[in-house]
């Protein structure tokens, strides 16, 4: 296994200190701390938490658009955007819970939630982010096969700032400094990702999503330009979903934006790939609560249909268990993370470099 040259200003742990004599056989290690996760009860399903959770963000959205209609066509509706931004984002992190399978043991019953929380109350295509999301599960932050680092606009590894034209190097070397500009387009993008996604694939319950994602879309412009005047409409429009998005990007970048990037044709086992790619976000409840349970993101990709409210459960178990190996567990504060993301685009932009044949 190499890193990318990329890595090289970001404090991480050295891949190459993981060398062929300390792996045992393929998926043993994983199979003991699966069996030590099964024997604590960290896989059983949390319906009651999460039938309380989506209730109680279900009302607060409720609370959001209710307040938006009593507050009529004032300037003060910049406030519930803001307040909506952060809404529509708790909604996002339950339907990610869903394609998940962490909150109903029913695929059916997964999949219908997840439908109505992305689709319906965020516009945002829930089958679009489950096939997108699960190829970014199986090969995280591996060359050619991750797409979460396979953005145009970015550059996240040497050979990518290097073969994308003259006026994307140029561009490249101060991707750094609007990173955080950019997210502002995150849900933009979303958007415009799912609609093209339903409108060019055949996936499964293709109609029923199509009216759902229509209903989102139709129903969220016309309730804006009925309550506002066509200024501070747009201008709504334009804080909530920019907030939206800066609000997803920055829940998302902290968990492998700045960690290894894999060849390839890396071959490491599960494990090992999971734990050499992931970051921790160390905090207080407000953390988890802010980041929808993301910021356990070690035990998230080693057990993604672990219900949400385990994860903190297991971060001891399988930190332990990964220095009883001698694997690489990744974990900082917040702050950090976005400092180790930043450096790493720096480097990245920087130093240009054709990729070998």
């Amino acid at each position: 296994m190499r890193t990318s040259e990329a890595q090289a200003a970001v404090r991480q742990p050295d891949p190459r200190a993981l060398t062929a004599s300390s792996k045992p056989q393929r998926g043993s290690q994983f199979a003991v701390l699966l069996r030590e996760i099964k024997k604590a009860g960290l896989l059983d399903r949390r319906t009651r938490y999460y039938v309380w959770t989506i209730a109680g963000t279900v009302a607060l959205l409720a609370g959001g658009w209710t307040a938006f209609a009593l507050i009529g066509d004032s300037w003060w509706q910049l406030a519930v955007a803001v307040f909506l931004a952060v809404a529509f984002t708790q909604v996002g992190f339950l339907a990610h819970d869903a394609g998940h399978r962490q909150i109903f043991t029913s695929r059916r019953a997964n999949d219908t939630a997840g439908t109505l929380l992305a689709d319906l109350a965020v516009g945002m295509g829930y089958r679009f982010w489950v096939d997108n999301h699960n190829r970014h599960h199986a090969h995280p932050n591996q060359e050619g096969k991750d797409p979460d680092i396979d953005l145009g606009a970015l550059a996240f590894t040497t050979g990518q700032a290097a073969g994308r034209g003259r006026f994307a190097r140029f561009a490249y070397r101060y991707q750094a400094y609007f990173f955080f500009p950019l997210l502002l387009l995150t849900a933009l993008g979303l958007h415009v990702d799912s609609a093209r996604y339903l409108a060019t694939r055949a996936a499964p319950h293709r109609i029923q999503e199509r009216a759902l994602f229509a209903a989102h879309l139709v129903g969220y412009v016309a309730a804006v330009f009925w309550v506002l005047s066509p200024v501070k409409a747009v201008v709504f429009m334009v804080v909530q979903q920019g907030l939206l998005g800066l609000y997803l990007g920055c829940s998302f970048a902290p968990n492998h934006k700045g960690m290894p990037i894999l060849d390839a044709d890396d071959d490491s086992d599960f494990l090992r790939r999971q734990v050499l790619t992931s970051r921790n976000v160390r905090g207080s409840w407000l953390v988890d609560l802010a980041l929808g349970g993301l910021n356990y993101q070690i035990e998230h990709h080693l057990f993604p249909n672990m219900p949400r409210p385990n994860l903190r459960h297991a971060q001891p178990i399988i930190e332990q268990f990964c220095q009883q190996h001698c694997l690489p567990y990744c974990q900082t504060t917040l702050t950090d993370s976005y400092a180790q993301t930043l450096r790493h685009l720096y480097t990245a932009g920087r130093n240009p470099q054709p990729s070998p044949p």
